[in-house]
């Protein structure tokens, strides 16, 4: 399967960087090439043929045709295929009766965050580590003109090819890769969401400047990562620097109070800077499912105390900012 990122390539928008956009994605897609990259775009090309009756973004649940759409043999053929592409941890969605219970409960973040953001109706999008997508598709039930979600992870790239592969949507394009793979100062986008990447990235400064630098004058950033406590334990200036793992991820070097975070967000160039929302991650909300092989949050916790990480660090606790460029 060639991948083809044409329309992306060819919107208007994109004029000024076309050329460097274009061999930037060859790089991504040809030199960090992922091992299973073939084997998945070969299950995105066996999905049966279904025309969907429905399509619906505006709900909790990535509703994709109804079951009646399909044949019983389709509709088995579809469970195994996307089977194929666990883990799925960002949803849910519902695949002509095929039900994917994502590791994510990703419609609660939403409906925590949505009510607060300025309305997406008419604006031009970006979202920095979509996973599959669930989140731009809920932004296009919003309204949204266009959405442009961006993540390296090949296996999301995928994922959110098998929902294209039935919904067509010319208003959501996904290119797998990482917001520092952008050019410079490409300043295009009315709302740009980072959510979850952060605490992943070893400069909390550099990537808050990437993030303004996507935004027109008077955008909003709608930000969303893990923080601690004012009297967490073993902070420094501020943040919360694990020694070696926290709730048993590798990559995670930083984690700021909130009043730590206000700063990094004005030295990075906004203003306006609110906290709408946080929240201790639940146990139903990130758990093991049938549709992700090994462990979730409950095996990462301590077993005796859930307050905390199986490391001995507060546990997963998140808060949402946005703010004015």
């Amino acid at each position: 399967m060639h991948l083809n990122f044409d329309h992306f390539l060819n919107r208007s928008d994109f004029a000024p960087w076309r050329s460097q956009l274009a061999d930037m994605l060859e790089a991504q897609v040809q030199q960090k090439k992922h091992g299973h990259l073939n084997e998945w775009l070969e299950i995105i090309q066996t999905l049966p043929d279904i025309t969907a009756s429905q399509i619906e973004f505006s709900t909790n649940l990535i509703t994709i045709g109804k079951e009646s759409d399909a044949t019983p043999a389709e509709i088995g053929q579809l469970n195994t295929l996307l089977r194929q592409l666990i883990p799925w941890r960002k949803g849910p969605y519902d695949f002509f009766g095929v039900s994917i219970d994502t590791e994510w409960r990703s419609d609660r973040k939403w409906q925590r965050i949505s009510p607060h953001i300025t309305n997406l109706s008419g604006r031009r999008v970006l979202d920095v580590g979509c996973g599959s997508g669930y989140h731009c598709w809920r932004m296009l039930g919003e309204g949204a003109d266009y959405v442009l979600g961006i993540d390296p992870t090949k296996r999301f790239f995928v994922q959110y090819l098998a929902c294209q592969r039935y919904i067509k949507s010319e208003k959501f394009d996904f290119i797998p890769v990482g917001i520092e793979d952008l050019p410079e100062k490409m300043v295009l986008f009315d709302t740009t969401f980072s959510m979850g990447v952060l605490y992943h990235r070893r400069d909390m400064q550099q990537h808050l400047l990437e993030l303004c630098d996507t935004l027109r004058d008077g955008g909003e950033l709608v930000l969303e990562t893990l923080i601690v406590d004012e009297d967490c334990d073993g902070l420094v200036n501020g943040i919360l620097i694990p020694e070696d793992r926290y709730a048993a991820m590798r990559n995670v070097w930083n984690i700021p109070t909130i009043a730590r975070l206000e700063k990094e967000l004005k030295l990075a160039g906004f203003s306006n800077i609110q906290c709408i929302e946080e929240n201790v991650t639940s146990l139903d909300e990130q758990r093991r499912t049938d549709w992700i092989k090994g462990y979730s949050l409950k095996e990462f916790l301590d077993p005796n105390d859930i307050s905390k990480t199986r490391e001995g660090y507060p546990a997963p606790k998140r808060a949402t900012m946005i703010a004015t460029k």
